[in-house]
């Protein structure tokens, strides 16, 4: 099942998404569940949230991912919204 994670960051948290990102990333890599990613980015092209398509055998695994992304648990995001997903191209 692929879902969707959509998460912006809190205003101001530049750099906690900088000092966790090498964490991140990292947990990216271990879980094995990410089909792609990469951040958001504001008006200035700055970092400042995520798009992460996770691949997961249900809505519940992706919560538990979400909830142990370091970026989470840092307290980087303002909001995260998770929503079923369906490839059509690409």
């Amino acid at each position: 099942m692929l879902i969707a994670l959509i998460a912006k960051d809190k205003k101001g948290a530049l750099q906690t998404r900088k000092d966790n990102r090498d964490a991140h990333l990292a947990y990216i890599d271990s879980t094995g569940s990410v089909a792609q990613a990469g951040p958001l980015l504001d008006e200035a092209g700055e970092m400042a949230g995520s798009l992460v398509i996770l691949d997961v055998t249900d809505m519940s695994a992706a919560q538990d991912w979400a909830a142990n992304d370091p970026y989470a648990k840092a307290g980087l995001f303002e909001s995260v919204e998770l929503v079923a997903w369906k490839k059509v191209i690409g």
